[in-house]
């Protein structure tokens, strides 16, 4: 009555493929989601240590509030602006 040939599930069969389809389709939406939200983000925010940039800015901030001296603010600069 349901199928063809009378093999059907009964309602229980298209009461799982409705469920299973919301999951599916709920996977794949959490899927964009979680990579939309890895290209969006801040890149600096995942490194364990600053870039060299980050480092002479921060520096540069320090010395123009008068937390560090000119003295060490070159002897830091200087070390910072060294090869590895």
């Amino acid at each position: 009555m349901y199928g063809y040939g009378g093999d059907s599930w009964g309602m229980g069969g298209w009461i799982a493929m409705a469920v299973l389809m919301v999951v599916f389709w709920g996977g794949v939406v959490a899927v964009i989601i979680v990579l939309l939200r890895r290209s969006h983000s801040d890149p600096g925010a995942t490194s364990a240590r600053p870039s060299h940039h980050e480092a002479e800015r921060i520096l540069h901030e320090r010395f123009a509030r008068g937390e560090i001296d000119e003295t060490e603010y070159l002897a830091r600069r200087t070390a910072l602006r060294r090869p590895e």
